[in-house]
């Protein structure tokens, strides 16, 4: 229930932040990525919550060394959009990719931010 009533709140609304005190998404990071281009910031963000979706499955089905590589390619994308959550989650991964609490953290941590680029793309 906390998952469905945080995906019908604002953005910039307190429930929306993690529990770090941190957007799952760093919109200044993004907008200067895109060099302030809505419309590319809306399709860069779909775009890295498909690939993370493909990137948990990967890591769900892989073994440990595939599992390593996925983590280490969604860091990368995480990086690059200003999903700081993500990027470090999947740090943890990468480090210690057969450890099950790094690979469930970073499975919130994925849904936090998909959830969010859900509410600012609507």
């Amino acid at each position: 229930m906390a998952a469905l009533m945080m995906a019908f709140e604002a953005p910039d609304s307190p429930g929306s932040v993690s529990a770090q005190s941190r957007k799952p998404i760093d919109l200044a990071h993004l907008a200067n990525q895109t060099m302030g281009d809505q419309s590319l910031e809306a399709e860069v963000l779909r775009l890295f919550a498909r690939q993370a979706r493909l990137a948990m499955a990967e890591m769900t089905n892989g073994d440990t060394d595939r599992r390593g590589q996925a983590a280490h390619r969604l860091k990368g994308a995480a990086l690059a959009v200003g999903a700081t959550c993500v990027a470090d989650a999947a740090a943890a991964v990468e480090e210690q990719p057969g450890d099950a609490m790094r690979l469930n953290g970073l499975a919130a941590a994925v849904l936090e931010a998909e959830l969010f680029i859900l509410k600012l793309c609507r």
